[in-house]
């Protein structure tokens, strides 16, 4: 394949707090911010704690999950004082650092989360941002501590409701597992590790590196599987079973158990085998989802260059 060019990333974004109770990220954030880390050769690093009142208050979020509210829809929706804390943050995030599909917005965001699941270090993109995609391999290349995978989402950028969505170019991070509100200093390291890569990456983007294409493997969630639930009171029956709990990732094939009932019983799956995700994972609780299922996916990807070194442009 041909060499795909971009322009250089001269803005970079690092975002921490999306969720107020998912510490890692507040905590690195406000490491970079106590060091003033603010550029590092040819880019300029912006760090942002994403929802204060829910970070003062650590709680996932105050009215609604500021991690939902970054669709073209909801950011051209006006805000008043009666509207959601979450969605007038979203609007002032998208001044900061968007606006959404302009010019002004910054180059590349990426958005710090942690995970009750077992999910090690999980980077989260777009299917059509072929940056996130190298910047994960890189990572990938690197990091030894624990598995890195990559999940893809495949709606178009308008109606990607994530933060890192602002930017011309995003993903996020997933670390984990760790509790909602507590601090792991062996998460917190994969997570800084993880960021350091991706400012090493950046710069040598910008110096003219040409990142080599080839195959990336990547999971395409296809669907989202509930608890059972009592048809009347509508409350839980069951709990993930023990063979599943702590196997985000591993094949789940037709037969396995995934879930065992309070009187002992066990469900198990039905249909193709699919890779489960977000294991239970407790800020899915409320919605509704026990697990995710994905596919996993080989890429073959074209090498990508700075767009002053390469003839191609995209």
């Amino acid at each position: 394949m041909d060499c795909v060019s971009f322009p250089p990333l001269s803005r970079f974004a690092i975002c921490g707090g999306t969720h107020g109770n998912e510490m890692t990220g507040i905590h690195l954030l406000r490491h970079l911010q106590k060091h003033k880390v603010e550029k590092a050769g040819s880019v300029s690093i912006t760090t942002v704690l994403s929802n204060p009142r829910a970070i003062d208050a650590c709680k996932r979020y105050i009215d609604t999950d500021l991690n939902r509210c970054f669709t073209h829809t909801l950011l051209r929706t006006p805000v008043t004082d009666s509207s959601p804390y979450e969605l007038q943050r979203a609007h002032e995030l998208n001044a900061l650092v968007g606006p959404k599909g302009s010019e002004e917005a910054v180059d590349l965001i990426c958005d710090l989360h942690n995970t009750t699941a077992n999910m090690g270090l999980c980077v989260i993109f777009n299917s059509t941002d072929l940056m996130a995609l190298h910047i994960y391999k890189y990572i990938k290349s690197k990091i030894t501590s624990v598995p890195v995978r990559a999940i893809e989402t495949r709606e178009p950028i308008s109606e990607n409701y994530s933060l890192d969505s602002v930017g011309k170019h995003g993903f996020s991070f997933e670390v984990g597992p760790q509790p909602n509100g507590v601090l792991r200093a062996d998460v917190f390291n994969v997570m800084k590790e993880a960021v350091d890569l991706t400012i090493e990456w950046i710069q040598q983007f910008n110096s003219g590196v040409t990142f080599e294409g080839g195959e990336a493997e990547t999971y395409c969630p296809v669907n989202k599987v509930d608890y059972p639930r009592d048809p009347t009171t509508n409350e839980i029956t069951a709990a993930i079973h023990p063979e599943l709990q702590d196997n985000d990732f591993k094949l789940l094939q037709p037969g396995d158990p995934i879930f065992q009932s309070f009187a002992g019983e066990t469900v198990k799956h039905e249909g193709k085998g699919l890779h489960p995700v977000f294991v239970n994972e407790c800020a899915y609780y409320e919605k509704r989802t026990a697990f995710i299922l994905a596919e996993k996916i080989t890429l073959t990807i074209p090498s990508i260059c700075v767009k002053k070194d390469c003839g191609e442009s995209k």
